[in-house]
């Protein structure tokens, strides 16, 4: 005896990120457990990412500055305060507002 077919499932609708007011101001920043961009609106303290859930800080533009990195000349950005940043693609440490080539390691 023939077993009836079940109806093909409704696709989901697309995902469409919310419209923001007028007027309201949008800032991004990339997720540091699995780095998609995400978008969230000025002034949030934090971002929390929908893909892998980390919980992101969301710095303003006054509370961040750059250094290139010590060994790959790589731009890296830090909260102001810090007094070193390891650098992402080689792993190497370098010490904010010091002289170069003082104070800096490779954590390799």
């Amino acid at each position: 005896m023939p077993v009836p077919l079940a109806p093909y499932p409704t696709p989901p609708a697309p995902f469409t990120p919310p419209t923001p007011n007028a007027g309201t101001e949008m800032a991004q920043l990339v997720c540091g457990g699995c780095h998609t961009l995400l978008m969230y609106i000025r002034g949030a303290t934090s971002v929390q990412c929908s893909c892998c859930h980390t919980v992101n800080l969301a710095m303003e533009a006054n509370q961040v500055a750059h250094v290139n990195c010590g060994n790959c000349r790589m731009l890296l950005m830090y909260q102001y305060g810090a007094r070193s940043v390891k650098c992402a693609v080689c792993s190497f440490v370098t010490s904010v507002g010091a002289t170069p080539g003082a104070d800096q390691k490779s954590s390799n």
